[in-house]
């Protein structure tokens, strides 16, 4: 056994707890994260209950160092996803 669970894992796990062929558990577990993903796109809070909730947020440009070289460089702005837990999932993880 792996320490890490894949999208694969995830469509296995769903097509046999609701007793599906696994194209549909595939399916399914695509359609949730195109889902989520849309939503962070259009800038929308994705929360799920329970679990937690995901939110797109804009890191501006800023200055960096090469560690190589110590040269000075510049990193674009981009958008991150940022996770926060559910109470429910903090409790589940600690006991």
């Amino acid at each position: 056994m792996t320490d890490k669970i894949t999208k694969d894992d995830l469509a296995a796990i769903v097509s046999s707890l609701t007793g599906s062929t696994k194209a549909a558990g595939k399916g399914a577990v695509d359609g949730i994260l195109s889902a989520i993903a849309t939503g962070l796109k259009d800038g929308k809070e994705v929360n799920l209950a329970g679990f937690g909730k995901l939110v797109a947020q804009k890191v501006p440009e800023r200055q960096g160092r090469n560690p190589r070289t110590g040269e000075a460089t510049t990193i674009a702005a981009q958008t991150k996803a940022k996770f926060s837990p559910a109470k429910a999932l903090k409790d589940a993880l600690n006991g």
